[in-house]
């Protein structure tokens, strides 16, 4: 998950490209300018809607660290206020400019809203960057805009949808069910980029000074300016990059030495990662989908990378598969287990709790999404609750806030499926709580 901190620009990790992500290159024969690459990116993002964390891989390794690091702080901004800059910008043009005119606008205006310089100095600089990433003569077009919309952008929004650049159904839905004051309150933190926490791996070494310690025990903040020393460190094993709300779901399962746990849909592998810390000794099987048919598999390339730093003791198997196809001849056909003393249910979900980090999601949401979230995400559950021995445990989880997708998931199933009980869930929401949004449920085989 990519992260951003505030102040600083800080190094974000290098990551190599996904097949099949087109490099983004600045144009110019020198210069590299991490300004440029977030039009380039916001221009992607604009015409073809992709992902924006895949966006980013693509940008390669041909920018120096700190331009990187700027290029992804201006493109996940105008990302995550494309809202509130897209309705200060209508009616501004007689007609649609290219869509890369569009993104220097775009990354001109959230320069304005956040403010770190002034008005003035943001157009200037748009307009002579706009010579050469566009044409001189959109530059002029680029000047006429963007002074109009540093006027608009300095105006009070006429809704809080607007203020706080969220679609406009997913806060009255919100407003519903949280109350004004408390849905304010989200829209406040998804609109502030998010800090890097990590997990420290090796509680029976001292953590380097730079880690600054957080109410959450284990995890820690990581400050701006340290990434070549966090790489060095996750690569030795000693700490994972990891948001504290991941901690819900892991104390509801408690992982016990010598168990047989299995993480039913496991990728990236980090909740995975610290069942297996936890542990010590004992079995994990990590289950997730494959991918479809002739493309590569990353999210289980990262998931066995993520598990090949696991302790010695922890004999783990990583298989993929789908949970709700995989019955008794899949299990006995890989020699797996059959049944376990606890399993772990992530279930895929809305992301509503993690809008913080993942700048998009509220883009790429629909109102349907929910009810059919929910749907997948009872079937996944009764499917893992057939490999849970007697007495065994069940702790369903996601990274949403929406009652459909927690309790009342948790409430059909315990109706739905005799000789479970509840024994009791975890909820997090991030404006009270501090980190990511979360909700954990802890069944009992009866």
């Amino acid at each position: 998950m990519n992260r951003l901190v505030k102040q600083g620009f800080p190094p974000v990790p290098e990551r190599p490209v996904r097949p099949g992500a087109t490099r983004l290159r600045p144009p110019g024969s020198g210069e590299a300018s991490g300004w440029t690459a977030a039009v380039l990116l916001t221009e992607r993002w604009l015409a073809a809607g992709a992902r924006a964390d895949t966006l980013l891989e693509g940008l390669g390794t041909g920018l120096p660290v700190l331009e990187r690091a700027r290029a992804q702080h201006l493109f996940y901004g105008v990302v995550r206020w494309h809202g509130r800059l897209d309705a200060a910008l209508g009616g501004l043009m007689i007609r649609p400019p290219r869509t890369k005119v569009l993104a220097v606008l775009f990354t001109a205006g959230f320069e304005i809203l956040e403010g770190k310089s002034e008005p003035a100095q943001v157009v200037h600089h748009a307009v002579e960057k706009a010579k050469t990433v566009a044409s001189p003569k959109e530059a002029g077009l680029v000047n006429a805009v963007a002074r109009k919309l540093a006027y608009r952008l300095a105006e009070k929004p006429a809704t809080a949808a607007i203020e706080f650049s969220h679609p406009a159904w997913l806060v009255a839905r919100w407003e519903k069910q949280l109350g004004a004051d408390a849905t304010r309150q989200l829209l406040e933190w998804n609109q502030t980029p998010a800090p890097v926490h990590a997990r420290w791996r090796k509680p029976e070494q001292p953590q380097p000074d730079f880690l600054k310690p957080t109410k959450w025990p284990g995890f820690f903040e990581v400050p701006g300016g340290h990434w070549d020393e966090v790489r060095k460190l996750a690569t030795e094993g000693a700490l994972y990059v990891q948001d504290p709300s991941t901690r819900l779901s892991i104390e509801l399962l408690a992982p016990q030495a010598n168990e047989t746990i299995l993480d039913a849909c496991a990728a990236p592998g980090g909740k995975s990662l610290f069942i297996a810390d936890l542990m010590r000794t004992g079995r994990l099987v990590a289950l997730d989908l494959p991918a479809p048919a002739g493309e590569p598999d990353l999210r289980f390339d990262r998931l066995k990378e993520n598990l090949n730093r696991a302790p010695a003791g922890v004999k783990v198997a990583l298989q993929p598969a789908d949970l709700l196809v995989a019955g008794t001849k899949f299990f006995r056909d890989f020699t797996l287990p059959e049944s376990y003393d606890a399993v772990l249910l992530d279930a895929p979900c809305s992301n509503t709790g993690v809008m913080r980090h993942r700048v998009d999601v509220k883009w790429r949401l629909q109102e349907g999404d929910f009810a059919q979230h929910a749907r997948q995400q009872l079937a996944l559950l009764k499917a893992a609750a057939r490999l849970v021995r007697d007495g065994g445990r069940l702790v369903y989880s996601t990274c949403s806030i929406d009652p459909e997708e927690n309790e009342q998931v948790a409430r059909r199933f315990a109706g739905e499926l005799h000789g479970w009980k509840l024994e009791r869930h975890a909820q997090a929401h991030p404006w009270t709580d501090g980190h990511d949004g979360a909700a954990a449920f802890l069944f009992i085989r009866r």
